[in-house]
């Protein structure tokens, strides 16, 4: 069985758009929407829809969260419940995007070709453009920098390959092992920081290279490079440095000067002070471990 995990905060047309496409495939799946404590009339809306929309084959659960804990609690919340029932495969899936209706079963073909699969990543398209890829699966990170490129074609799996959570198939067996997603950041990194835990085990990521899933990107965070979003990404990525750099000491110092830099020679003043904000607040985070269990 497979559930669809999808985390909704004040976005509630583009979850609901999300869900009328989830309705539409042809492989059997339950979606769990979790609701991370949206400040607008989002839980509402998503039971008015579910009132008016025949349950049909597919059944969604709603989740009503009382605070906006993150993206990755608010995922590991739909994904304890997914365990709770039995699922073998969770669909992470980000509530911006539309999948055409055989989606799911082209994910499931490769997981079930490919036993050694743990996670399945699917081809994004932009969904105002989609004739133009946005991301093949994902990219890679370096663990030096924190910094990440983005596959647009075909890629060879190499370490610090990652799978965006966009729209991820993940095998349960493989979050049994090596734990859930990590709750330390607030937001973006997650899953990298799991697939990086995942190459110190023999599963692997593929994809599954028909997929069209379109995505809007960005719309629970507003307009790229604004103050909240600059500040967390900064914060998550010095969070994942200090668990996966080789050399904390020195990779903290040059993932700050790049973004300082960069930002200054734009002259993006208000996402520079958010950079020195992020340090601060770093700066008192308390380390929260990830949950690691190695393959017996």
């Amino acid at each position: 069985m497979v559930a669809c995990v999808i985390v909704n905060w004040n976005g509630w047309r583009d979850t609901i758009a999300c869900l009328r496409t989830l309705k539409e495939q042809t492989a059997p799946l339950e979606v769990i929407v979790v609701d991370n404590g949206s400040t607008n009339d989002s839980v509402a809306q998503i039971k008015a829809f579910l009132a008016a929309t025949p349950a049909g084959s597919v059944p969604i659960t709603l989740v009503e969260h009382p605070e906006n804990v993150g993206f990755g609690r608010g995922t590991n919340i739909g994904i304890r419940i997914a365990k709770e029932r039995g699922a073998e495969f969770a669909w992470l899936l980000n509530n911006d995007t539309e999948c055409p209706p055989d989606t799911l079963a082209k994910l499931l073909r490769v997981a079930n070709e490919k036993p050694d699969t743990g996670i399945v990543g699917t081809v994004l398209y932009y969904h105002h453009d989609p004739s133009q890829v946005q991301a093949w699966s994902g990219g890679r990170i370096s663990r030096w920098l924190g910094t990440s490129l983005h596959y647009t074609s075909p890629q060879p799996q190499v370490p610090g390959s990652y799978t965006t959570f966009a729209s991820a198939l993940v095998r349960m067996q493989v979050l049994d092992e090596i734990g859930m997603i990590y709750e330390g950041f607030f937001m973006y990194y997650e899953d990298s920081e799991l697939c990086m835990r995942m190459e110190h085990t023999p599963w692997k990521i593929a994809v599954a290279a028909d997929t069209k899933v379109l995505h809007k990107e960005g719309a629970s965070t507003g307009e790229a490079r604004n103050p909240f979003m600059e500040k967390t990404i900064a914060v998550s990525g010095m969070l994942f440095l200090r668990m996966h750099s080789p050399m904390f000491i020195v990779s903290l110092p040059l993932f700050l000067a790049i973004k300082l830099l960069n930002r200054a020679r734009r002259g993006e003043w208000a996402a520079f002070r958010a950079v020195l904000r992020a340090v601060a607040e770093f700066q008192s985070t308390p380390m929260v471990p990830p949950p690691v269990r190695r393959r017996s």
